[in-house]
């Protein structure tokens, strides 16, 4: 035998024994994911909820036995891959239409929810690295969000139970806001495109902003998408900097590694936002890899589930529920009057 075959069959072996070492784990995940978006789609509840929950009751899937390293893999490695997905969805062209004083209010909105829920975590007790991940994540796109700063904050023991809350956290929010918001619009008699500003800029989750917008008619469901879509864009630029200043000034974790300046699955996000933006991303591609994204995150959060202690994620207790509801409370204001004043 030839050394080349000879290497050639070492491949395959170790692609073999990768595939045997990470599939149990990997499958239980994604059969947790489709169980979730099966039930979401008869039972009108957010399909990211119910797959984070169905991974905490199968908790026990995540401590012991052959599904372990493939549950590791899904709530790492396919959540980047969700992520740098989601480029994808964001068109430069298509949010430049919104006008710059809207785009100016909605970006002003995420940098103040942010610079907010830094001030008043300490009046709940909670340092700057929950802060930052709660505010984040209301202030951009929710789960996906906080899955993206979670990678680039310094990690200890509670690294997990905080991104389970958090995520937790806003989801419910998101569901309560889809709700609730489309309400406060018809009280206050918002035009159309008040009413997408409104709803793209305040609610976390972009699924349950086109299932708000949309409720009320076409054109408030296209405007919250696109105004959503800024937010969604400013996700790659926010960890850039955060990932720069943790750096610079955050003490390092106790085993002496700096996270990373910028994961390569948020170049990878900024890579494909570019091309799309140049129309460069055939639409049946992009389709494809939208519809992936989604996929993805709705796997790695069901894994992200069966990895999580819930008494311990429940352990953070009512302020860090009570700073979550104050934030969020804090965007919708902030975005709200800024429309009032605007237009």
């Amino acid at each position: 035998m030839s050394t080349s075959s000879a290497t050639g069959y070492l491949n395959l072996d170790s692609i073999q024994n990768t595939v045997r070492h990470y599939f149990p784990g990997v499958a239980v995940s994604v059969i947790v994911a489709v169980t979730a978006q099966f039930l979401a789609d008869h039972y009108a509840t957010p399909a990211m909820l119910l797959a984070l929950l169905l991974g905490v009751a199968l908790g026990f899937l995540g401590e012991e036995g052959k599904a372990v390293p493939g549950i590791a893999f899904s709530a790492r490695t396919l959540l980047r891959l969700g992520v740098a997905f989601l480029g994808v969805r964001i068109s430069m062209g298509l949010m430049m239409g919104l006008g710059p004083q809207l785009i100016a209010l909605v970006i002003g909105g995420m940098i103040a929810t942010i610079a907010f829920g830094l001030v008043v975590a300490r009046l709940f007790g909670h340092k700057w690295r929950f802060a930052f991940l709660t505010a984040g994540s209301v202030a951009i796109c929710g789960a996906s969000a906080a899955m993206a700063i979670s990678a680039i904050l310094p990690r200890d023991e509670r690294s997990e139970e905080r991104l389970i809350f958090t995520v937790m956290g806003v989801t419910v929010l998101s569901t309560i806001a889809m709700i609730a918001y489309p309400i406060i619009v018809n009280q206050l008699e918002m035009t159309s495109v008040q009413a997408g500003a409104f709803l793209g800029g305040t609610i976390h989750d972009v699924a349950q902003v086109v299932g708000a917008g949309f409720s009320i008619s076409e054109q408030t469901g296209d405007t919250a998408t696109l105004v959503k879509l800024i937010r969604v864009a400013m996700l790659a630029p926010i960890v850039l900097i955060a990932s720069i200043l943790i750096r610079s000034f955050a003490e390092l974790p106790t085993d002496g590694k700096r996270p990373p300046l910028l994961p390569g699955f948020v170049v990878a996000f900024l890579i494909l936002a570019a091309l799309n933006s140049f129309g460069a991303i055939p639409q049946v591609i992009s389709d494809f890899m939208s519809q992936s994204s989604r996929w993805l995150l709705l796997t790695a959060i069901a894994a992200v589930g069966m990895k999580t202690n819930l008494k311990q994620v429940l352990s953070v207790g009512g302020a860090a529920i009570a700073l979550i509801i104050v934030e969020t409370l804090f965007i919708a204001g902030f975005i709200l009057m800024g429309i009032m004043v605007l237009t």
